[in-house]
């Protein structure tokens, strides 16, 4: 135990950086404890915040997001995560060209889109395509993507197992894992079915028990498996227009840090993490992280900051009434409606206690076939939908809330 425990305290000094590094579960690479997210890039006129990514009219900045792609690099960042939807496709060409001159100091991760495998000759079309993006001809890190009770008995089915054993013994991928949105016994299933390096699990103070939850984090972990953590920010939400409620607590606290600070010190509080990915979109969000990530050692926190956590979470709870991170794995709707802003701003008039700021937001900032009310309840959105909301329902109830 001591020396798991010196181990997860491993820093090593890279370039000149403090970057913090864990070993990622049983395998021989350490990885730096934050890892750059590419689901949420800087785009064109953006404001920062994760809502930026569903605009279709603010495309990806992409000599910012490539500045800060090797910021992170010359900063001790190795491990960079992209999917084939990301950005509408973008998301992993920009980063083949942030990664230029810099592939063999860092470790790309990209997923495999479960749901467009319809069959088994597509496993390799679509893989051969995320080659030419990345213009790389291996991958350290390659997940299946958003597994839940569904697509892992078609992935099964489509032999996407023996297909990972292909990809490990020619070279072309190093490790295998997957990315994962259900619940926590189906989750035990997948981990016990294949010899997967790492897992990727949505973890957050607000989503401790919430799908693979604590106890997935620890049956992963007793299994040598890495564990990378996603949504350490819950898409943002722990960070963006902080309720006021929310922020006396952080201000009562002894110790000061940003939202930013406790959420992500929360995540790599826990010994079983490897790391944390975060989608950051702007250049100060990144350095914010990367200064964070320099001095986050597991079990830190002290009772008093714990405690002080869980507050707020109790505070926020009380609040939310749609549960959904951003994830936008909803997305693109087929009628053109924007599912995740229509939430967000929805949940703003609750949390945030602004409805005035929620009902321009709705009626004059959204175009029409982005409102709720362009719904035409197809269904396709809740297949998708990793939380599990009843997104058709809420949509009449965010239109009727809303619309003046």
């Amino acid at each position: 135990m001591k020396q798991r425990f010196i181990e997860r305290l491993l820093s090593i000094k890279k370039g000149g950086t403090s970057m913090l590094y864990r070993k990622l579960g049983n395998c021989a690479q350490e990885v730096s404890i934050l890892g750059f997210g590419c689901m949420r890039l800087p785009v064109v006129q953006g404001t920062g915040k994760a809502t930026d990514i569903w605009d279709p009219k603010k495309p990806v900045d992409e000599e910012l997001a490539v500045d800060m792609m090797r910021y992170a690099v010359d900063h001790g960042v190795n491990y960079f995560d992209t999917a084939f939807m990301y950005h509408g496709g973008k998301s992993e060409v920009i980063l083949g060209k942030g990664i230029k001159g810099c592939r063999e100091k860092i470790m790309i991760a990209t997923k495999l889109p479960t749901w467009m495998v319809k069959k088994p000759e597509d496993f390799d079309s679509l893989l051969n395509k995320q080659f030419e993006r990345l213009d790389t001809s291996y991958l350290d890190f390659y997940l299946l993507h958003g597994l839940n009770r569904s697509l892992w008995q078609t992935m099964k089915e489509m032999g996407a197992l023996d297909y990972l054993e292909k990809l490990l013994a020619d070279g072309r991928i190093r490790y295998a894992g997957f990315s994962f949105h259900d619940d926590v016994q189906i989750f035990k299933e997948i981990v016990d079915a294949f010899d997967w390096t790492l897992v990727q699990i949505q973890y957050n103070y607000f989503d401790e028990h919430y799908q693979a939850g604590k106890e997935g984090l620890s049956y992963a972990a007793s299994k040598g498996i890495g564990v990378v953590v996603m949504e350490p920010l819950r898409g943002g939400k722990l960070t963006d227009a902080i309720p006021e409620e929310v922020v006396k607590i952080w201000k009562m606290s002894q110790k000061k840090r940003t939202p930013a600070e406790w959420a992500l010190r929360w995540v790599w509080n826990h010994p079983e993490v490897s790391m944390a990915l975060s989608g950051m979109s702007t250049m100060e969000q990144l350095k914010e992280n990367i200064s964070i990530a320099e001095d986050a050692a597991p079990d830190s926190l002290t009772q008093d900051e714990l405690a002080t956590i869980g507050h707020a979470t109790q505070v926020y709870k009380s609040m939310l009434q749609i549960d959904c991170t951003g994830c936008a794995y909803c997305m693109p709707c087929p009628n053109g409606v924007n599912i995740p802003m229509n939430f967000s701003i929805y949940n703003d008039t609750f949390m945030f206690k602004d409805p005035e700021i929620s009902y321009i937001l709705y009626n004059y900032m959204l175009n029409p076939e982005q409102k709720a009310s362009n719904c035409r309840e197809c269904g396709e959105c809740e297949a998708h939908c990793p939380q599990k909301i009843d997104i058709m329902e809420k949509l009449k109830i965010v239109h009727e809330k809303l619309f003046q």
